[in-house]
């Protein structure tokens, strides 16, 4: 009885379900590319400026799709995985 016990207390148990990993690698990969769209337009003359730093896609685009990543995070990490669809029918 004992010996029971103890397996079904040492078996792992994810706090997270398939979903919540599905929706969490989703917000990490917009994460990663807003940040890759940011990433850039350097000069190599310190002396001369370089205006593409003020691109839309750096200012607008990649800011917003971080902050949308961080958003689907948030989301996945309250998503309840054993929460199942109803298909409407009661």
């Amino acid at each position: 009885m004992g010996e029971q016990k103890r397996k079904k207390e040492s078996q792992a148990e994810f706090i997270f379900g398939k979903k919540n990993y599905k929706w969490l690698f989703i917000g990490l990969g917009f994460i990663v590319l807003g940040f890759i769209l940011m990433a850039g337009g350097g000069s190599d003359d310190p002396n001369v400026f370089d205006p593409s730093i003020f691109s839309w896609r750096r200012i607008r685009l990649a800011p917003t799709l971080v902050l949308i990543g961080f958003g689907i995070q948030v989301y996945a990490i309250l998503l309840n995985p054993d929460k199942k669809k109803s298909k409407g029918k009661k």
